[in-house]
């Protein structure tokens, strides 16, 4: 199961493995729209040991909520599984997520945010400009209207753009596959929030080392 790609393995839910107490089975637990790219990265790399499962994408809207919901899960599947993988950063929680990730005794991907560890932590932090660029991975350009423009009220109230996009200055698309609708999609998106656009093929970073590390 965990190797398959498929639409409908890939809801906002994400996989809910059953987990299996007999053998060296590992869970993935991962946020929601990194789904897709880790089921890429099992299949790639034959990682069929590797089960997934997905907390919701929309909970990168309250940080806040995240070390909880990653506490309560692995609470829930820690006893089916060799091991417990947590594929988030630190992605706002303020360290709280590490230190709690640190009391649970399972581990988690290093950086700040899934921008930094799908270009590479190491070139990520390279960037003097990081803090004016607004970032889109192959996941955000899908769900632009969704998760940006329509939960900011952009759609009803386009006058709030500068409010929220005031800052920035360019448009960051890190592509993890090599897709022309979505770095149309992408430019678009760009154009409407009146910034520059800049394509960056990442692939899947220290997501896909990571992975192959911790098998």
């Amino acid at each position: 199961m965990a190797a398959r790609i498929d639409d409908a393995a890939l809801t906002e839910r994400g996989l809910d493995a059953p987990g299996d107490p007999i053998g060296g089975r590992v869970l993935l637990l991962a946020c929601g729209a990194l789904a897709r790219e880790v089921l890429a990265v099992i299949k790639i790399n034959r990682l069929s040991h590797m089960d997934l499962t997905c907390l919701p994408a929309n909970l990168h809207l309250y940080p806040e909520k995240i070390t909880e919901r990653v506490r309560e899960a692995v609470l829930e599947h820690r006893d089916h599984y060799r091991q417990i993988f947590v594929l988030y950063a630190d992605c706002g929680t303020g360290g709280m997520l590490q230190k709690e990730c640190e009391a649970l005794g399972v581990k988690m991907l290093a950086g700040p945010h899934c921008y930094s560890f799908f270009e590479g932590n190491e070139t990520f932090a390279a960037h003097d400009d990081e803090i004016t660029a607004f970032y889109l991975t192959d996941f955000l350009v899908r769900q632009f209207e969704a998760f940006f423009w329509k939960p900011m009220g952009l759609d009803r109230h386009p006058e709030l753009l500068p409010m929220y996009f005031g800052n920035y200055e360019k448009l960051v698309y890190q592509a993890q596959t090599d897709d022309n609708t979505l770095k149309e999609l992408a430019k678009t998106y760009a154009d409407r929030l009146g910034l520059a656009y800049e394509y960056r093929f990442t692939g899947y970073g220290d997501l896909a080392k990571s992975l192959r590390d911790f098998s």
